[in-house]
């Protein structure tokens, strides 16, 4: 079984893009989820996990995501190569989103109320993480 739970603040906006043979959105964005244990005298550590979500979960996620903002996300880790300009393999490690949730308290601000319990949040059920990805300049492939 290939199960990833996180909970965790993203650090920039979404980043959206769409594939070129079917023209599905894409989202990308990465979540700073905190270590558990804290050693003594020591900051608490965080890892930056890349999040990739596509078509309806992928509207959500521009539409609603933000900067800061403390998320819990449902997937599957895969697990990506490539072969670089120099001819060495690359290998990107992502979790593909099936489920989003926010995990932030309620504001009271009206600004704020797509964030309110009754936000339907999409289940990804498309798999297309093979398609390739227009505008991919910082994209390996």
């Amino acid at each position: 079984m290939n199960k990833v739970i996180l909970l965790g603040r993203l650090t920039k906006e979404p980043e959206i893009r769409y594939s070129q043979s079917t023209n599905t959105m894409m989202a990308q964005f990465t979540l700073a989820v905190n270590r558990k244990y804290v050693r003594p005298g020591e900051e608490r550590q965080s890892d930056f996990i890349n999040i990739v979500a596509w078509s309806k979960t992928a509207e959500f996620a521009q539409k609603y995501l933000h900067t800061g903002l403390q998320i819990c996300v449902s997937g599957r880790l895969q697990v990506r190569s490539y072969t670089d300009k120099n001819n060495q393999t690359r290998y990107i490690t992502e979790v593909v989103v099936e489920e989003i949730d926010f995990a932030d308290a309620k504001r009271n601000d009206t600004n704020e109320n797509a964030l309110n319990s009754s936000t339907p949040i999409p289940k990804n059920t498309e798999d297309n993480t093979s398609e390739e990805i227009l505008n991919g300049d910082d994209l390996p492939f």
